[in-house]
This record gives structure tokens, sequence and C-alpha cells, in this order.
């Protein structure tokens, strides 16, 4: 319960984190000193972006700041609201995000206080992903012993059924002597018919 309880309390914390810093990144409405201060990492961001880095192909980093806020947007939004197993996917989208950054700040040799959050918030979903795995094994093991035991309980009702049958209708069997069994039994009856059958022929030739 307490793991549960933690996996849901991650879930909208880092989902309402997501939507606001996504938000940031995608329109200046909310803040915009701020919005102008990403912007103008997103310069820089986009220098050290890995095609541009491995392949030499710059990444337009008005484009490339609006794909990652509303990937953020949408992730978080999915964090706070959706439930079952695509939450997962996300957390690993996240996560991925969240990779990248520290690897941009270390690319820009970033002084720690700019790499935290990213480190913060790797740690965070990376703790997110353990707690389900851990929540889910516990959720797997409680459904195996749940099946066992209806299992065990439905083989002791059909015991007591074939108990029951047996008590309300016991077999009932003639004793036979101990010198005869049930093939001389029927030969006497099959001589005494055939007794009766001469004894009438000689009846009749008689008259």
């Amino acid at each position: 319960m307490a793991k549960s309880i933690v996996l849901t309390t991650l879930s909208v914390f880092m989902g309402l984190f997501f939507i606001f810093v996504g938000s940031m990144k995608i329109t200046p409405n909310i803040n915009r000193e701020m919005h102008r201060e990403i912007r103008r990492n997103f310069v820089q961001y986009a220098k050290v972006f890995p095609s541009a880095v491995l392949f030499a192909l710059r990444v337009s980093p008005k484009w490339l700041r609006l794909v990652v806020g509303w990937v953020e947007v949408c992730c978080g939004t999915t964090l706070l609201l959706i439930p079952g197993h695509i939450k997962q996917l996300v957390n690993v989208i996240l996560l991925v995000l969240c990779l990248g950054a520290v690897y941009t700040h270390a690319m820009l040799k970033d002084p720690f206080e700019r790499m935290a959050p990213a480190l913060f918030f790797t740690l965070l979903l990376g703790c997110r992903l353990v707690v389900f795995y851990q929540v889910r094994k516990r959720e797997l093991k409680a459904a195996e012993k749940l099946m066992e035991r209806q299992k065990h309980e439905e083989d002791l009702r059909q015991n007591q059924d074939v108990l029951r049958r047996m008590q309300e209708a016991p077999w009932q069997q003639t004793p036979l002597p101990d010198d005869a069994s049930p093939t001389d039994s029927a030969v006497p009856k099959d001589g005494a018919r055939k007794d009766s059958k001469k004894n009438r022929k000689k009846g009749k030739k008689e008259d």
C-alpha cells in the first residue's frame, strides 16, 4: 500500500512539473523572463545536439524548443491523468529527455547548479520505474496466492460433494455364498429351464 502511494505521489508531482516546464518553453504567457531565458539557452543547446556534433546537421533552436516543450506537456499530462501501462512508456520518454539535458549541460560545461535539476529528475524518474516494478511484482504474487487458494477451496468443495453423495446413496451388494459364484448360480437356472421344456414335450407326445 505504501509503495502504491509513493508511485501515485511521484506521478502527480512529476506530471505537474513537466506540464509547467513544458508550457514555459512553448509560450511566454506564464513568465516572459523565463521564456526569454529558455529561448537563449536553446540556441546553445542546438549547437551540441547529437546530430550537429556527429553529422554536422544543425537543428533549429526554435523547433527543438517547441518539440521538447510539447513532449514534456503531453508526457506530464499522461503521468497526471491517464492510467495504465502507457505511463511507463511516458516515464521512459521523460527519462531519455532528462538524460539528454544532462548530456547537453555536460557538453556545454555548465556549472553543477544548472545540471542539478536534470540530475534530480533523472533520479526521480528512475525511482518511479523501480517502485512501479516492485508494486507490479507484489500484485502478481498476490494474484498467484489468490488463485492457489481458490483452487484449494474448489478441490475441498468437490471432495465434500463426493462424500455427501456416497452417504446419501450407499452401494448395496447382495452377499453370495462362500462356495458360489455368479456363473455357478446361473447354471442351475438354465438346467431347470431345459428340464421343464423336455417334460412339456413328453406330455404332448403322450397326449
